[in-house]
């Protein structure tokens, strides 16, 4: 039996995966969560064989969970989402997530791709990965997307220093060079134009 952890703050759409999923003969659906950071809990807690994730969801976003799942944990992860946007899937395997599919997979398929990643190999949707080929790349530095990441659910500079453990003379320097490596005059519309991108 394949073991599967779902985690998607949508209760409906998640519960509609996992009573799919759960027809599978050789797929065992463990109790799914609704956060990026339970996700997290849960994989450490009950060690399931692949982690489902969805892209989007409070707290830590999947790919964000995927690292953290992967650091402690002997399992595979693959993101699912309704928005690919080409910098995340090169986000989400340079954190070692074995398979990328659209919420809009059929479920067979699904299941399919599941019993692909427990048995070792990658998965990616071939669209997304053709959108993430002809994407453009980040001109950021890591830490400059570090400083815009923390910055869309921090109000003050302050809260950003303090979640990275920088001082906020570093963070306003990393967001004025983001600022003016991207044409725009505010942080937020750094921010927003790096997660249209699927930088951050």
């Amino acid at each position: 039996m394949i073991r599967v952890l779902v985690a998607d703050d949508e209760a409906l759409i998640r519960g509609a995966v996992e009573a799919l999923l759960a027809l599978e003969e050789d797929l065992d659906v463990l109790p799914g969560v609704g956060t990026g950071d339970d996700a997290v809990a849960a994989a450490r807690a009950l060690v399931p064989d692949v982690c489902l994730l969805d892209l989007e969801m409070p707290g830590l976003d999947g790919v964000e969970a995927a690292r953290e799942i992967l650091r402690s944990v002997p399992t595979r992860v693959v993101i699912f989402t309704r928005h690919a946007r080409p910098g995340v899937l090169r986000r989400a395997l340079a954190e070692r997530v074995s398979g990328f599919v659209p919420k809009s997979t059929p479920a067979e398929a699904l299941a399919d791709v599941l019993r692909q990643v427990a048995a070792g190999r990658r998965y990616v949707d071939p669209e997304i990965a053709a959108s993430a080929l002809s994407g453009e790349r980040s001109p950021l530095t890591d830490r400059e997307l570090d400083v815009l990441r923390a910055g869309r659910t921090a109000a003050r500079v302050e809260d950003i220093a303090e979640r990275l453990h920088l001082a906020p003379g570093t963070v306003r320097n990393h967001l004025s060079h983001a600022m003016g490596k991207l044409g725009v005059r505010t942080r937020h519309e750094a921010a927003e134009r790096a997660w249209e991108e699927g930088w951050i």
